[in-house]
């Protein structure tokens, strides 16, 4: 038994925290202030990539405001599978967390400097310290506790509520900043985020134990020098583009890099995952419930691409389109996002009681299953939106309520697919790739994002008439996309349920 194997096993018999193991709690808290400050600035960006001059934005184009957002959140994803690939190689899961943390508070501080090249280097610090974070934290979850600890399941449902929680507190706090005193000061909120989770995570990293301390996989100490100057040399290499782009040298368009970047990701996805699919040494078994996991994968991916028009369309439909006065008061045009999180919060001890009642039933639905109905309930959202974009495009203002009942499906899509996907890496990854395949498993996020920026695109402030077509489409496709998951489903969940075997020699 590993050393980490060890401390999931100690883990598990310390019921300390609602009942979970006592690591639960640290992770829960880290988690909650670095997606205060994630959440909190990535709410603004659309607005403030396409607020004017006057109002103190870049005054881009949608097109171009919407390819830089899905190029940021898909980056910011991606880079989870170096992330994981560097704590299952070189330092560790905690020193993962740790740094990515730093670094996430550094761009931060930079984002918060009113300068518009500034701007673009505080979002490559986020970038680059989420890409370690990010990972490394949801892998942690999973390894306190022990092989068929059901607890498992609703352990990442509280830890999912951590996520919300802060996301509430960040758009709460850069929604009123940003209106009140501008961007800049909504940016260095989300700094201050972001450092309280750096301290919560120090003062209590003890009670994860010895869970992720050292790398599961460590390389040989030259070929741990070899990556270290390789990384050097590719953070210098992305420190000399910038430099280049921002002195005229190099001229991108985004939408044209966000389409190219799409491609790229979905390529490394599916090299990497056939890569330990083929070459990781796996057992029959092992072979099988990673197909399950691709079905999961490629759900995830699709969900997402839906689901993330909320800091792109759907806050520019806010803007736009939605009357938001109330009396005297009118509503930030972020705090729309808070509706997400706050059904979170009050479904998600339903919805992991609910899943236990079932376990206790001998009724285990399957994770393929799950995913469909999250794509499938998120559909539905969209086609709410068809029709609120039909009477925003017979010239009317529409009431919060249909962003709200948006919000609210989408919201059960998410509790139905993302906190079980989560687990289902966990509980169907080989243990000794868990951090690579989180990694992996992230990296959905990040080509959904991307796609997601693309379809805002064609979300036109000065032709609304064709903004239903854009929700019709989105609609019907996530529809179709579930029916596909959930046919595949009835065959891969047979999958999920082998045992291991003994690794091959």
């Amino acid at each position: 038994m590993s050393a980490s194997d060890s401390s999931s096993t100690n883990n598990t018999s310390t019921h300390s925290f609602f009942g979970h193991p006592a690591g639960l709690q640290t992770l829960f808290f880290t988690e909650l202030w670095e997606r205060m400050s994630y959440y909190g600035m990535r709410a603004l960006l659309v607005l403030f990539m396409t607020a004017t001059l006057q109002d103190g934005g870049l005054a881009l184009t949608v097109v171009s405001a919407t390819a830089i957002y899905g190029l940021y959140t898909g980056t910011v994803y991606f880079m989870g599978l170096p992330g994981g690939w560097i704590a299952d190689r070189l330092i560790g899961g905690q020193k993962a967390v740790w740094y990515g943390g730093i670094i996430i508070m550094l761009g931060h501080i930079i984002l918060a400097v009113p300068n518009d090249k500034s701007f673009f280097v505080g979002l490559i610090f986020v970038t680059i310290g989420t890409g370690l974070l990010k990972p490394n934290i949801s892998a942690l979850v999973g390894q306190l506790y022990g092989n068929g600890d059901t607890r498992q399941d609703s352990g990442y449902v509280l830890y999912y509520m951590g996520i919300n929680i802060g996301a509430i507190i960040g758009y709460t706090v850069t929604g009123y900043l940003s209106e009140s005193h501008g961007w800049h000061w909504a940016f260095g909120a989300a700094a201050v985020g972001m450092g309280l989770g750096l301290l919560q995570f120090h003062f209590t990293k003890e009670k994860l134990g010895g869970a992720a301390i050292l790398p599961p996989s460590p390389l040989s100490a030259k070929n741990t020098k070899i990556s270290w100057v390789i990384i050097t040399a590719i953070l210098l290499s992305v420190a000399v583009i910038t430099v280049l782009v921002f002195n005229g040298l190099i001229i991108l368009d985004p939408r044209s890099v966000a389409e190219n970047v799409a491609y790229i990701f979905t390529s490394i996805f599916a090299l990497y995952y056939a890569l330990i699919y083929f070459r990781g040494n796996l057992t029959g078994n092992e072979k099988k419930r990673l197909l399950a996991l691709l079905l999961i994968c490629i759900a995830s991916a699709c969900f997402w691409s839906g689901f993330e028009q909320a800091g792109s369309s759907l806050n520019l439909f806010a803007r736009d389109y939605t009357n938001r006065v109330i009396g005297t008061f009118e509503i930030p045009i972020v705090w729309f996002q808070k509706s997400n999180s706050y059904f979170i919060i009050l479904l998600a001890p339903f919805l992991a009681a609910f899943w236990i009642n079932l376990a206790k039933r001998m009724v285990t639905p399957a994770y393929g299953l799950k995913c469909a109905a999250g794509i499938f309930i998120m559909a539905l959202g969209f086609v709410v939106m068809f029709f609120a974009s039909q009477h925003a495009a017979n010239g009317l203002k529409v009431a919060p309520g249909w962003l709200i009942a948006t919000y609210f499906l989408h919201t059960v899509g998410e509790l139905c697919l993302s906190p079980v996907a989560l687990s289902a890496i966990s509980k169907l990854a080989p243990k000794r790739f868990l951090g690579q395949m989180m990694g992996i498993f992230v990296l959905t996020y990040s080509i959904g994002n991307i796609i997601s920026g693309l379809l805002a695109g064609r979300y036109d402030t000065n032709n609304v008439e064709q903004i239903p077509a854009l929700y019709l489409q989105i609609s019907t496709f996530s529809i179709g996309i579930a029916i596909v998951i959930l046919l595949f489903a009835l065959k891969t969940r047979y999958w999920e349920a082998l045992k291991d075997e003994e690794t091959k020699a």
